[in-house]
C-alpha cells in the first residue's frame, strides 16, 4: 500500500474523526450533564457551577467545539444582558446511549481500570 493511501484510510478513520470530537477530558461530562439536566437546558455558569475544576476558557473551547461538531445547540436570546442557553441537538442525544453503556461500564470497571 502506498503512503498516501495509508495517510489517507487513517484521515478517514470514523474512530478517529468522529470520537475526536468528543473524546477529550470535558466533552463527554458536558453532553453528560446537558442529558441528565432536569428541562435538558443549561445556561454557561450552571455548567460551570457543576465543572468547578474545569475553567471558564475550557469550558467556552469545549461548548464552541461541541456546537461546531453539531453535538450541542447554543441559543442566545435578546435581552439585557443576554441570555445563553445550551441543549443537546438530536445528533447529541443520539449519542445518549452510548455514552450511558460507557459510564456504566466505567462504574462497572472503575477499581480495575483506575489503579494509583
Amino acid at each position: 500500500m502506498i503512503m498516501a493511501d495509508i495517510k489517507a484510510e487513517y484521515l478517514a478513520c470514523p474512530i478517529r474523526q468522529v470520537v475526536s470530537r468528543f473524546g477529550d477530558k470535558w466533552s463527554m461530562l458536558v453532553l453528560y450533564m446537558l442529558h441528565t439536566s432536569e428541562t435538558g437546558i443549561l445556561r454557561f455558569n450552571e455548567i460551570r457551577r457543576l465543572m468547578t475544576d474545569c475553567s471558564q476558557k475550557m469550558l467556552s473551547q469545549t461548548l464552541k467545539n461541541l456546537e461546531q461538531s453539531h453535538l450541542v445547540h447554543r441559543e442566545v436570546y435578546p435581552e439585557v444582558p443576554p441570555r445563553v442557553e445550551y441543549s443537546l441537538t438530536e445528533t447529541g442525544k443520539s449519542l445518549m446511549p452510548a455514552l450511558t453503556a460507557l459510564i456504566a461500564w466505567g462504574k462497572e470497571h472503575f477499581n480495575e481500570v483506575v489503579t494509583d
